[in-house]
C-alpha cells in the first residue's frame, strides 16, 4: 500500500471513533478504510454512503452486489472484485455472467430482466457517460424512481472505491487468482502476458 496504515494507538480521537464504528459494522478496518482514515471527514461521509448503498438502499441485494462488480471491472479494481465475487454469486448473480464480465464478454443473466437491464445501463453509463432514452425507458419499466436514484449512488460509490483502491494500491488479497486477464498488480497488460 502506498500510504502507511495508522496503528490504532496512534490514531487521533476522531480516527478512533471512526475506526470503532467501522469495526462494529464490518468486523475490521479493511481495504479502502486503511486509506480513508487518513482523512477522517471524508472517511465519515464515505463510510456512511458505502454502508447505505451496500446494506440499506432500495435496490435488490443481487443488483447491489453486481453494481460493485461492474464498477470494479470498469476500473480494474481487483481488491473489490475479489472481496465481493462470492457474495454476488450467493445473492443470485450467475457465476457464468460474472466470469463473462471479467473477460469483457457479454454476460448471460438467463430470464433475470432486472440484472440484464441494470448491466446494460451501468455499462452504457460507465463507457459513454450518458444513458440513452431507450435504456432509461427499460429501467423505468423495472425499477421505481427511488431505485433509479439509488442505482446512481451505487455506481458512484463503487467507482470512487475502485479509484481509491487502485491509486493507493491497497494490498490485494493473498492467494487470490487475478480476476481480469488484462490486469496484473496495478497495471494493464496484454492478455497474452497474463
Amino acid at each position: 500500500m502506498r500510504l502507511d496504515v495508522t496503528p490504532y494507538e496512534d490514531m487521533t480521537e476522531r480516527q478512533r471513533e471512526l475506526a470503532d464504528r467501522i469495526i462494529a459494522k464490518r468486523g475490521k478496518i479493511g481495504g479502502p478504510f486503511k486509506v480513508w482514515l487518513h482523512s477522517p471527514d471524508l472517511c465519515d461521509r464515505t463510510e456512511s454512503l458505502g454502508a447505505f448503498v451496500r446494506f440499506d438502499c432500495s435496490m435488490p441485494e443481487r443488483i447491489r452486489e453486481y453494481s460493485l462488480l461492474v464498477a470494479a471491472r470498469y476500473f480494474d479494481a481487483q481488491f473489490s472484485w475479489n472481496a465481493h465475487v462470492q457474495k454476488a454469486i450467493e445473492t443470485g448473480v450467475p457465476a457464468e455472467a460474472i466470469q463473462a464480465l471479467a473477460r469483457w464478454g457479454e454476460p448471460d443473466f438467463g430470464d433475470d430482466a432486472e440484472l440484464k437491464a441494470f448491466h446494460d445501463f451501468a455499462v452504457e453509463l460507465l463507457t459513454t457517460h450518458f444513458v440513452s432514452d431507450e435504456t432509461f425507458a427499460r429501467l423505468k419499466e423495472l425499477f421505481t424512481d427511488q431505485q433509479l436514484v439509488d442505482a446512481i449512488g451505487l455506481l458512484g460509490n463503487y467507482t470512487m472505491l475502485s479509484m481509491c483502491l487502485n491509486t493507493f494500491q491497497v494490498d490485494l488479497q493473498p492467494n487470490k487468482v487475478p480476476p481480469f486477464p488484462d490486469v496484473r498488480g496495478y497495471a494493464k497488460v496484454e492478455p497474452a502476458e497474463a
